[in-house]
């Protein structure tokens, strides 16, 4: 055998090898992606049982006259602020986050903490049902997409490491968030 025959062997070997590593990551993602949709399963019996199924629905156009341009590249876009560039990364006011786009509550600042992702990061939403949790297979990777329940909006990913009592770190995008201080 000569050197590149080695070489080929040895490289679809390599192949082989990764490809069991990905399947099994992938198949680990899928099954934290599981976990998360359990635990908003019960969020979402909560929102119907308390008449919060009305849906937003606008075209395009109308979403473009409504929202700022990075509003709406983040929202209707799926788009993504650069990380400490936001208004509310660091913000450590009371009061209550809502959706840019609809206005529908989602988060309490009781819920905000500091992560040092670059984002306004949230352990919990502030009324079960107001997020839905899809998979995103975007930019090569497996993550769980956060979305406003009312309108489809884009607001960011959640992550299973974020702090008790539920273990999630909604990382969220603060051009998708319109803030009303405690009064």
């Amino acid at each position: 055998m000569q050197m590149r025959d080695y070489l080929l062997i040895l490289a679809i070997f390599f192949a082989f090898i990764l490809s069991g590593f990905i399947d099994s990551n992938i198949n680990k993602s899928l099954t934290e992606a599981d976990s998360i949709k359990t635990k908003n399963k019960s969020n979402m019996t909560y929102a119907k049982e308390n008449g919060m199924t009305d849906k937003v629905t606008k075209s395009n156009e109308e979403w473009k006259k409504l929202l700022s341009p990075e509003q709406y590249d983040v929202l209707r876009e799926k788009g993504t602020e650069r990380p400490f560039t936001g208004k509310f990364w660091n913000s450590e006011e009371p009061g209550t986050y809502s959706c840019a786009a609809c206005g529908l509550f989602l988060f309490g600042s009781d819920t905000k903490f500091e992560s040092s992702c670059g984002w306004p990061s949230f352990y919990d939403v502030i009324k079960g049902g107001n997020v839905s949790i899809q998979d995103d297979y975007s930019h090569g990777m497996h993550r769980k997409e956060v979305v406003c329940s009312k309108c489809g909006g884009h607001l960011g990913h959640v992550f299973e490491d974020g702090p008790e009592p539920t273990g999630l770190r909604y990382c969220i995008n603060s051009a998708a968030l319109k803030f009303e201080k405690k009064k």
